[in-house]
């Protein structure tokens, strides 16, 4: 016997992808126990009650629904105050997700998480993933979940080659689990995702900071001649840049140890304390004004981006051998 889904749920965050599989199991588990569900999904500003009514009204038919509530955020307390009312007396054969971002700056956004939790909805936390450890995490879960398993060496790798898009990363590990037979490892990433790491701006800004003119620039040709964002490579570079800062400034040490003191992963640290040799507390200075400028320079404040980010390159490699 197929257990009936779960009538309402909360999905609470704003990490896309994680939001996307939320809803994708509410109407999984809605076709579970109809194979005829179907999905509809609506942003609250474009819903009104009477049609929110229409949306969760049994139909003739009893078909199983599964009806997305999205942005709840901005939800207004008319639309609200509709909501709680469903819940009430909510119809059978009917699932209700609501997504919510977990701010809101009306008293019934901010209120109707709380609301919903009280109505016993199914809850779905997806937080942005902002802190290399969480990235890793997630990584380490996307290759279990396709059956495979990827070392510490394998992991940088990856995160290296394809940067911090969850949507890449996930692609990227399942394809890897399927490329590889399921053991991925620093020699498989770079096999299977050569000159993929040209396309991110991590290999221009690990051949800025490693003082490789030739290499950097090169690397810099290609990301821009595939187009990767100004943006985007620009914080590649101020990312190294910071990193060896703040690891040089710690001091040499076990990164086992400074991992929690820097907020950073052992594998980082570790990282930038190799890239460190060679850099002066002058030359980190300079380099961090460089990185500085050009934020400001690729988010508008140059004519032409594309000189701003070789100029800073080419800075950055200079400011290498300042002491």
């Amino acid at each position: 016997m197929t257990t009936a889904p779960a009538p309402l749920h909360l999905v609470t965050g704003e990490e896309e992808l994680l939001i996307e599989r939320a809803v994708r199991a509410a109407l999984d588990a809605a076709k579970a126990a109809d194979p005829t569900a179907d999905l509809t999904r609506m942003r609250v500003s474009d819903l009104t009650p009477p049609l929110l009514a229409e949306l969760v009204s049994p139909s003739l038919f009893a078909e199983g629904r599964v009806i997305v509530l999205e942005s709840a955020q901005d939800i207004s307390q008319e639309l609200s105050d509709a909501v709680l009312a469903y819940l009430k007396a909510p119809a059978e054969g009917i699932v209700l997700v609501v997504v919510h971002s977990g701010g809101g700056r009306s008293k019934a956004a901010k209120a109707l998480p709380g609301a919903l939790k009280k109505s016993g909805a199914e809850i779905t936390e997806c937080p942005k993933l902002t802190k290399p450890a969480e990235r890793e995490a997630f990584v380490r879960n996307e290759v279990r979940r396709a059956g495979g398993k990827i070392d510490g060496a394998g992991l940088l790798a990856l995160l290296d080659s394809v940067g911090s898009d969850l949507r890449e990363l996930s692609s990227a590990a399942t394809q890897l689990v399927a490329d590889t037979g399921g053991a991925i490892d620093e020699q498989a990433v770079r096999r299977y995702h050569t000159g993929r790491a040209d396309v991110t701006g991590f290999a221009v800004a690990e051949k800025a900071v490693a003082g490789d003119r030739a290499a950097a620039l090169e690397s810099l040709r290609w990301a821009m001649q595939l187009g990767v964002p100004h943006v985007l490579v620009a914080d590649a570079l101020a990312d190294a840049v910071r990193t060896i800062a703040r690891v040089s400034a710690a001091g040499r040490g076990n990164p086992n140890q400074m991992a929690g003191e820097l907020g950073m992963p052992p594998w980082k640290i570790r990282k930038a304390q190799g890239q460190s040799r060679g850099w002066g507390a002058d030359g980190l200075a300079e380099a961090m004004r460089i990185v500085a400028r050009l934020n400001a320079d690729v988010k508008g404040a140059a004519a032409d981006s594309n000189y701003a980010l070789q100029r800073a390159v080419l800075d950055v490699v200079a400011a290498k051998g300042d002491r």
